[in-house]
């Protein structure tokens, strides 16, 4: 047997073993009467409190969490073998394909449209996770653009005011050169921290994407696609204001790096930061320790620079139905939970992201939760989810293989090991697109 198959023998042997360990943790019907359901998502802490609400709110359930089989294979083959979780999670417009391809998604979109005008009432950034060929297979549970993070803080020791916006990259970056501060020749911090994942959106601030509309053609080789990628390059190694690599590995030596972008920012590592209104589940721990010590973090939130196109890019988690569940119809009782008012008030408060159905981020409840008066902010999340959009999947494309690709490649651009522009030095006609963005971008 050739070793491809070897490996593909074993993989689907592993994947076997592992779908009889949930058999045998599979939640059974207990002599309470009382219907189990299991939902395969992620571990943080905010589920517990939304299964507590689901199962108050339904009390002839018995939710449970399975955080420990989140991968999209793993859900596929316990699905197909009758064994899988009546609820699972979905990440983006790829899983959502192979879900529905593989069959184990199920079409509730006549159900779903007795609960919810979702064309109308969902933000679109969430729409590539749950509706497929215009048919739907879950609902969004939360949704999310990126926004400035910034420590206030910070400003107010390098005398300057806090940001507004709408601004521009030209405007944000003398700013953050002014809080990129050195002492002793060391970073003390940067005015920016960013993680990396974050290159699509500047790939949709300068006019590129991913793919074409109809997605059949990868189009990160264009000018825009190129523009946007070096302009994120140039902010680590021609303005400096962002961490290379080589800045990540000599903080981490210097005992301040290492926990991820939220902590580092938190730690007063970063005077601004490109993040989510979901930090705040984090953030919001830390400032209660640090009140504890008598110090504080004091935040604040604007909307992100832009590029020649004011866009950002919005993205979200939706949760799926499994059509081969002896309880699907009862899980779908779970699903009008999220499209429901006291879900997605839940979802606000816990600052889990944002609520998917709109006109729960236009209350009183969401601008000013009375927990936290402090985070006056809250209207930017909402405001700059008007210009996000979705990425954009190719149905004919595996898109764990490209990602895998251009992650590779994109992993070589930000160790400065691959120079952005070398497509454009063999295209001539693209070299004098990219130029006339620069022009534009630079007016």
């Amino acid at each position: 047997m050739p070793p491809m198959k070897w490996l593909f023998a074993a993989s689907f042997a592993v994947l076997v073993v592992l779908s009889c360990v949930a058999w045998s943790i599979k939640p059974e019907a207990t002599g309470t009467g009382k219907v189990p359901l299991l939902w395969v998502s992620d571990d943080n802490p905010a589920r517990r409190e939304q299964i507590e609400l689901f199962c108050k709110l339904n009390p002839q359930y018995d939710l449970r969490l399975d955080p420990t089989n989140t991968g999209m294979e793993k859900v596929i083959v316990q699905s197909i073998a009758a064994v899988g979780p009546d609820l699972f999670d979905c990440y983006d417009g790829f899983q959502l394909s192979g879900y529905v391809k593989s069959g184990i998604a199920w079409d509730i979109t006549e159900e779903l449209r007795k609960e919810i005008d979702y064309d109308k009432d969902v933000w679109a950034a969430a729409f590539p996770n749950f509706v497929l060929d215009g048919r739907a297979y879950g609902f969004p549970t939360n949704v999310s653009a990126n926004a400035i993070w910034y420590n206030k803080d910070l400003f107010d020791a390098c005398g300057l005011p806090y940001p507004t916006g709408p601004w521009t990259w030209e405007q944000f970056i003398p700013i953050a050169q002014k809080l990129t501060v050195r002492e002793g020749g060391r970073i003390k911090h940067f005015g920016l921290l960013c993680d990396w994942w974050n290159w699509r959106q500047f790939v949709l601030q300068w006019g590129g994407d991913v793919y074409n509309e109809d997605g059949t053609r990868c189009i990160l080789d264009t000018p825009e696609a190129i523009a946007g990628i070096q302009f994120l390059h140039d902010l680590m190694y021609k303005y400096n204001v962002m961490p290379s690599p080589a800045d990540e590995a000599a903080m981490a030596t210097a005992g301040g790096w290492g926990s991820g972008t939220i902590t580092y920012f938190a730690g007063g590592r970063g005077a601004m930061a490109i993040g989510g209104r979901w930090w705040l589940c984090t953030l919001r721990t830390v400032q209660q320790e640090k009140k504890k010590e008598g110090k504080g973090l004091r935040l604040g939130a604007v909307e992100g620079p832009h590029g020649p196109v004011r866009v950002f890019r919005g993205y979200a988690r939706a949760t799926l139905v499994n059509k081969h569940s002896p309880y699907r119809e009862q899980a779908l009782d779970f699903i009008r939970y999220e499209a429901r008012k006291p879900y997605n008030d839940l979802i606000n408060a816990q600052a889990d992201a944002l609520a998917t159905v709109k006109r729960f981020c236009y209350t009183p409840e969401y601008l000013h939760n009375p927990d936290f008066p402090e985070e006056d902010y809250n209207a930017v999340w909402r405001d700059v989810m008007d210009y996000a959009v979705p990425d954009r999947v190719s149905p004919f494309i595996n898109g764990q293989a490209a990602s895998r690709i251009i992650e590779k490649q994109l992993d070589l651009v930000k160790n400065d090991k691959k120079p952005v522009q070398k497509n454009l030095q063999r295209d001539p006609e693209a070299r004098a697109r990219y130029d006339e963005i620069v022009r534009r971008k630079n007016r």
